[in-house]
């Protein structure tokens, strides 16, 4: 592909999001930003969380992962459903029936202010860590699509993605999001199936003997049964079950955009919907991984180091004009379904649970969530650079790997005070939930010499929860709050 060209496409997606941007945001003020004045059509959210789920991170490093782990990460995407189901089950009618914009303020009612400032910060961490992942892998792929042809250096490459996603998010908010992400999850889809198809000619097969020859190769191989193996299906079951309710459920992000429906029951036709179409997409994903296998096999392509790149260099290299503007299409497509939204909800995180955006006048938000929106682009950039320093390993098993230390806190909150009808001693909240990722760490560290070669995995989330969750129990006391946030005198 000409650089001419990539520019061309970048810049005409790019002005296309701008207009929807311009047309969503007319009149828009502080509950347009951070809630979409609550009236988004169930069935418009729940296609552009599809694109917001997958990412850049399921577009490229799940068919590159296939060579290293098979179809193994089906059996996660298979416990999503079963998260899924809690969502829609427990957390939703708890959201909605509080009226939340931040969804941390749960922790707030249920504990303290301590637990609500622990909640919110490690989403915020959270959050962060996944958002500067995903968008090192896109601005990857655009330094070697154009950065590296025009000389222009990574850091460069990685400041103009933030800035452009900036631009057409800063006023509409999540009004922009909702109907941005449903664009971008089109572009997304469209780009794997059609990628798929120019494989398949390229090939000379047809569609079943593409399938025959997917479910025939080693690659597809997706249970496996050794307990001891980090890809266990039980592990990775439950383990998709708890990602599901912490990267969704817990995640204010994802439910920001829940939350714009105008009720509970739309909300959760919403989730149903879009679990479905999610497990689907995972699985075409998954299958193109192998095609892209097949292909540069039959190329006698070396497979790069980093199987990440191994879709864009095809892309680039070997699938024509078409081919190459598609992917590229899909890829920023999904870069952004992503990035764009996490922006938005670190940004409403922050203004709602740290700067009390509820209390404020109109006229004193609208400055102070701008600088807000670009304090955290530009923590985005660091981590960014920070990530392409030390990463060594796909970015899918390094999102999931994040995950389970930065999300377990957030998973036992959550589960104690739904579960749970006891309170906690407020202000040993913090450190427990910073002991246990500690504890954690060390015991994966060590989990094959001290556990008789046993390997978490992914399964590290539900260690990390179940050891915060003890904690918590540990400084619990009978009893919720009083009317004034403080504990009644009953003892454990």
């Amino acid at each position: 592909m000409s650089t001419t060209l990539v520019i061309s496409v970048i810049t005409g997606y790019f002005l296309l999001l701008v207009l929807i941007s311009r047309l969503t945001s007319k009149g828009a003020d502080s509950a347009t930003f951070f809630t979409a004045n609550r009236q988004s059509p169930w069935y418009l959210v729940a296609f552009g969380m599809i694109g917001a789920s997958l990412s850049g991170v399921t577009f490229i490093s799940v068919p590159g992962e296939v060579g290293n782990s098979f179809f193994s990460y089906f059996q996660v995407v298979l416990g999503y459903l079963l998260g899924y189901f809690v969502i829609a089950a427990v957390l939703l009618p708890i959201y909605y029936r509080l009226k939340l914009i931040s969804i941390y303020s749960y922790l707030e009612q249920r504990f303290g202010f301590w637990s609500y400032k622990t909640g919110a910060f490690f989403f915020l961490l959270s959050r962060s860590i996944q958002a500067a992942f995903r968008l090192f892998l896109v601005a990857s792929v655009l330094q070697v699509f154009l950065f590296d042809q025009l000389g222009v250096p990574f850091w460069v490459s990685v400041l103009i993605t933030i800035i452009l996603i900036w631009v057409y998010t800063y006023k509409g908010g999540i009004k922009t999001i909702v109907w941005t992400d449903t664009l971008q999850t089109l572009f997304m889809l469209t780009a794997a199936v059609a990628t798929f198809v120019i494989i398949m000619n390229s090939m000379d097969m047809s569609l079943g003997e593409a399938i025959k020859s997917i479910r025939a190769d080693r690659m597809s191989e997706t249970f496996f049964w050794d307990w001891n193996n980090g890809k266990n299906f039980f592990k990775q079951f439950f383990t998709g079950a708890f990602i599901a309710i912490v990267m969704t459920g817990l995640d204010q992000d994802m439910m920001q955009k829940n939350l714009t429906c105008p009720n509970l029951k739309d909300a959760q036709k919403n989730i149903f919907g879009f679990s479905v179409v999610l497990v689907l997409a995972n699985l075409l994903f998954l299958g193109l991984g192998i095609m892209l296998y097949f292909y540069a096999g039959q190329l006698n392509m070396e497979i790069p180091a980093r199987t990440d790149m191994l879709f864009p260099l095809i892309a680039r290299d070997h699938l024509g004009i078409f081919g190459g503007v598609v992917f590229l299409l899909g890829i920023i497509a999904a870069a952004y379904s992503s990035a764009d939204s996490a922006l938005t909800a670190l940004t409403t995180s922050f203004c709602v649970d740290f700067l009390g955006f509820e209390k404020k006048e109109e006229s004193v938000k609208k400055p102070m969530r701008i600088k807000v929106h670009i304090g955290f682009s530009i923590l985005l950039f660091l981590v960014i650079l920070i990530f392409n320093a030390i990463n060594d390993d796909s970015v899918i098993n390094s999102i999931f790997r994040a995950a389970g230390y930065t999300y377990g806190p957030l998973l036992a909150l959550f589960a104690f005070g739904i579960l749970t009808k006891r309170g906690v001693i407020d202000k040993y909240v913090l450190p427990i939930c910073v002991l246990s990722p500690i504890i954690s760490y060390v015991i994966n560290e060590n989990s094959v010499n001290w556990l008789n070669g046993f390997q978490f995995g992914f399964f590290i989330l539900v260690l990390n929860g179940f050891l915060t969750f003890m904690g918590l129990l540990a400084i619990s006391k009978k009893g919720g709050l009083t009317p004034d946030n403080k504990f009644s005198d009953q003892s454990v």
